[in-house]
């Protein structure tokens, strides 16, 4: 217990404050698209549809601010192809599981604390509306 009376986590930060990185850097890839057959309706599934990709990797960017080395640090190129696979190679019915498993994948990666991702795509529906996105965050804790 803290001096307050709070827990205290065993990596020393109080656990009403778990989900808070312990670091604010972020490795940030903005813009990315790529043309995939994820969908609900059979059509989107087999026509494809263009979609929209933000990834926020939260991270210790410190050491390799100070090494200038890449093995301290994630390899952007390296995290875009990890992403493009899961867009490109892989099939879901949902923009939530495209979202879930590029987070999966990018929490798997080494020195990443958390991550936030963004998918868009514009929906096969009536009317005009430019994209429909979703976006989650995970903590390290939630690796698949």
């Amino acid at each position: 217990m803290g001096a307050a009376g709070r827990s205290i986590s065993t990596n020393g930060t109080p656990s009403y404050n778990r989900a808070v990185p312990t670091h604010l850097d972020l490795l940030v890839l903005e813009g990315m698209s790529f043309y995939g057959y994820h969908g609900e309706t059979q059509a989107e599934r087999t026509l494809g549809n263009r979609f929209y990709v933000d990834v926020e990797v939260r991270m210790d960017l410190a050491p390799a601010g100070k090494s200038d080395a890449i093995a301290d640090t994630l390899d952007y190129s390296h995290a875009f192809r990890l992403v493009r696979a899961v867009l490109e190679d892989e099939q879901y019915s949902l923009i939530e599981a495209v979202a879930e498993r590029v987070a999966t994948v990018m929490l798997a990666e080494r020195h990443v604390e958390s991550v936030k991702v963004r998918v868009g795509k514009q929906p096969p529906i009536p009317g005009a509306i430019e994209r429909c996105w979703v976006i989650i965050e995970r903590p390290v804790g939630t690796r698949g």
